[in-house]
């Protein structure tokens, strides 16, 4: 029983604490960009996001 009396408060502040970190990151602008991200890693470095090139059926490698 008294160690239940120490992890009930931990258990608890850990809890808040985490709350903390997530309201946090949402005011800071955290998750603003979901995509942003996942997509700047398949492009190369001159492309950019708002290009979108044109399908040939053919990839560049297979010519």
């Amino acid at each position: 029983m008294t160690g239940l009396t120490i992890l009930i408060p931990a258990a608890l502040f850990l809890g808040l604490l985490g709350l903390a970190a997530f309201y946090w990151s949402m005011r800071n602008g955290q998750y603003d960009d979901l995509d942003g991200a996942a997509e700047r890693i398949l492009l190369d470095e001159g492309d950019e996001l708002s290009q979108d090139p044109a399908p040939t059926g053919r990839r560049e490698h297979d010519r």
